[in-house]
C-alpha cells in the first residue's frame, strides 16, 4: 500500500495557510533520491544528472536539485531561460529539442549549453543561425523499429517504438552527422537516445547502454570522432500502483557499470562520460496533488467531486494513468467503497479515478493524489476557467514553503485584448 509522505494532522495545518488544491512536495525525498542516483553511478567520474525540466519546471526545485550537484534538460526558450536564472551554467545546461526555432540555438550557444541534434539537417541550420558549430555537440539516436526487453528479472516485459517516434537519427545518418559535424570543427561528440517510457525493470538502463556503447565504438572506428559523453535519457519509471515494484537504482547503475566494462572499456573508452536525464523518476512519487471533497453524487455510479480538476492534473484525463489515491485519516480503513472520483470541469474525461475501491469518503475529506511530482503540475492548463493551483514544498525541517502562488483570475485575464 502506498503510504502518503504526510500526515493527517501535518495536512491538516498546512491548508489552514494553502487552501486546497494544491501541489505538495517532500524535499527530503527529492534530496535524497538525488544522492542515490549520484552514488549509484559515482564509479564513473565524469556522471552527472541533467533533470529534465519539463517534468517539473519549478525555479525552486531547480535550485534544490543544483544543489544535489544536477544540471538540467531543457527543450524550449523558455525552459533555457529558467535554468539560466536558476544559476545554471554552461555545461549544466543540455539542451535536446525537436522542430528547434532558430532563436532557441542561439539562447543556447549564448548559455554555453550542449547541444543534443535531432535531425542531421539540423546541422546545416544550426552553422547558419549562430556561425558556427560548437566544439562540444551531441546528436540523437533513434535506431528504429521495435524495442523489446524481454521478460526482466522483475518479470515485466519492456517493449516501446522507437520507429513510431518523431525524436532522432537513423543509424545511417548518424555516421553522416558525426562526420560532417568533424568537418565543421566539432572536437568532443556524444550520443543520446530514448528507447522505452517508464520502465519498471532493472535491467532497461544497462540494456540501453549497451546499445548506446555498441554505437559509439562504432561511431568511433568509422569517423575518428572523439566521443566523449553518452546520455542515457530518461525512461526509468515509478511505480504508479501499489503492487508494482520499484526501481533498484543501485542495481541499475552496477548493470550500466558491467556494461560499459564489457564494451567501452576494451575499446579504449574508459574515459567516457555517463549522462542521464531523468525526470519522473526523480520527482514524481515526491510529489502530491492535495484536493478536498466538496460533493457527493449518487446516480448510475457513485461519485466523489472534489475541487481539483484536470487542469491541476491531466494525465488520466488524457492517458487514462492510474494515480493512487489515500483517503487522509482512513489509511486503515478497508476499501470497500467504489468511486469515480471526479473534477469540476464540464468534460466526462475529467476523473482521477473510475471504479476505485476506496474507503468509505465523507464531505470534507482530505484526499492525496500519488505520484504528481514529475508531469503534474507542469501539464496544468487553463481550460474552462479553472487555473492553475499552488504548489508548496514541505521541508526538511518539517516547515512548508509556498514555492509557486496559485493563479488567479486575473492572471488569466491578463493577456486579453478587451478593447
Amino acid at each position: 500500500m502506498k503510504k502518503p509522505f504526510v500526515s493527517l494532522e501535518q495536512l491538516q495545518e498546512i491548508v489552514k495557510d494553502y487552501p486546497t488544491p494544491f501541489h505538495l512536495y517532500d524535499e527530503h525525498g527529492i534530496r535524497a533520491n538525488a544522492r542515490a542516483l549520484n552514488q549509484a553511478f559515482s564509479w564513473n567520474p565524469g556522471f552527472k544528472e541533467y533533470f529534465a525540466v519539463k517534468a517539473t519546471p519549478n525555479p525552486q526545485i531547480l535550485k534544490l536539485l543544483h544543489e544535489e550537484g544536477c544540471g538540467v534538460d531543457c527543450s524550449s526558450l523558455t525552459e533555457l531561460m529558467m535554468s539560466d536564472r536558476c544559476g545554471f551554467k554552461g555545461g549544466e545546461i543540455m539542451f535536446s529539442s525537436n522542430d528547434t526555432p532558430a532563436e532557441e540555438f542561439v539562447l543556447a550557444d549564448q548559455l554555453g549549453a550542449t547541444i543534443n541534434l535531432d535531425d542531421i539537417t539540423h546541422i546545416d541550420f544550426l552553422q547558419k543561425t549562430i556561425g558556427h558549430i560548437p566544439k562540444k555537440i551531441s546528436c540523437r539516436f533513434n535506431p528504429g523499429g521495435t524495442f523489446t526487453l524481454g521478460e526482466s528479472k522483475e518479470g515485466f516485459q519492456v517493449m516501446d517504438n522507437p520507429g513510431d517516434a518523431k525524436y532522432g537519427l537513423t543509424r545511417p545518418q548518424m555516421t553522416e552527422a558525426f562526420r560532417r559535424l568533424k568537418e565543421l570543427g566539432a572536437e568532443e561528440f556524444g550520443i543520446h537516445a530514448f528507447l522505452a517510457s517508464n520502465t519498471l525493470s532493472n535491467d532497461y538502463y544497462p540494456a540501453l547502454a549497451a546499445i548506446l556503447f555498441q554505437t559509439a565504438v562504432e561511431l568511433k572506428n568509422e569517423t575518428g570522432a572523439h566521443i566523449t559523453f553518452i546520455n542515457l535519457s530518461g525512461g526509468v519509471g515509478v511505480p504508479y500502483r501499489p503492487d508494482q515494484p520499484a526501481n533498484d537504482i543501485a542495481v541499475i547503475g552496477e548493470g550500466v557499470r558491467r556494461a560499459y566494462e564489457d564494451i567501452l572499456v576494451p575499446a579504449g573508452m574508459g574515459d567516457v562520460s555517463l549522462c542521464t536525464e531523468l525526470g519522473r523518476f526523480m520527482l514524481a512519487p515526491y510529489g502530491h496533488l492535495v484536493t478536498t471533497v466538496l460533493h457527493q453524487k449518487h446516480t448510475h455510479k457513485e461519485y466523489i467531486g472534489v475541487d481539483a480538476c484536470a487542469a491541476n492534473l491531466m494525465r488520466p484525463a488524457i492517458y487514462g494513468a492510474y494515480h493512487h489515491i489515500t483517503v487522509m485519516g482512513k489509511e486503515t480503513a478497508p476499501c470497500d467503497h467504489m468511486y469515480d472520483v471526479t473534477g469540476s470541469l464540464c468534460e466526462n474525461s475529467d476523473k482521477f479515478a473510475i471504479d476505485r475501491m476506496l474507503p468509505e469518503v465523507e464531505t470534507g475529506d482530505l484526499l492525496v493524489i500519488h505520484d504528481t511530482g514529475a508531469h503534474g503540475h507542469a501539464m496544468g492548463y487553463q481550460y474552462n476557467g479553472r487555473l492553475r493551483s499552488a504548489e508548496v514544498l514541505l521541508c526538511e525541517d518539517g516547515s512548508t514553503r509556498l514555492i509557486r502562488r496559485a493563479e488567479t483570475p486575473e492572471d488569466y485575464f491578463a493577456t486579453a485584448i478587451w478593447d
